[in-house]
């Protein structure tokens, strides 16, 4: 390993254990505010939102809207499945076999 490497590696640990004890010592005392909390529980979603959608809609590189992307039907699929039945586990099970039954 070099020495660039290693120091992004160092840089990066840093920036996060900072940023995580500056919230820490700043809400320990008053707690955090209900208008953060209501704000941050969007962050996961917006998250995975942001991974998912260009996985989904770009499998090859570019905007595949079509019947034979197997990706966007099978999340198609996978999101009216968690929108039913708002369950982790059977969505997962789902989408993956669609994706199954699509490749073969």
């Amino acid at each position: 390993m070099n020495f660039k490497l290693i120091s992004v590696i160092i840089g990066m640990a840093l920036a996060t254990f900072i940023t995580r004890m500056g919230a820490q010592v700043i809400f320990s005392s008053t707690g955090m505010p209900v208008w953060l909390e209501k704000w941050l529980k969007h962050v996961p979603t917006a998250f995975l939102t942001a991974l998912i959608t260009p996985a989904v809609l770009l499998p090859k590189g570019y905007l595949d809207l079509s019947f034979n992307n197997s990706y966007l039907l099978a999340g198609i699929v996978a999101a009216f499945t968690a929108y039913k039945t708002k369950n982790v586990l059977t969505t997962i099970i789902v989408g993956m076999a669609v994706m199954i039954a699509v490749s073969y």
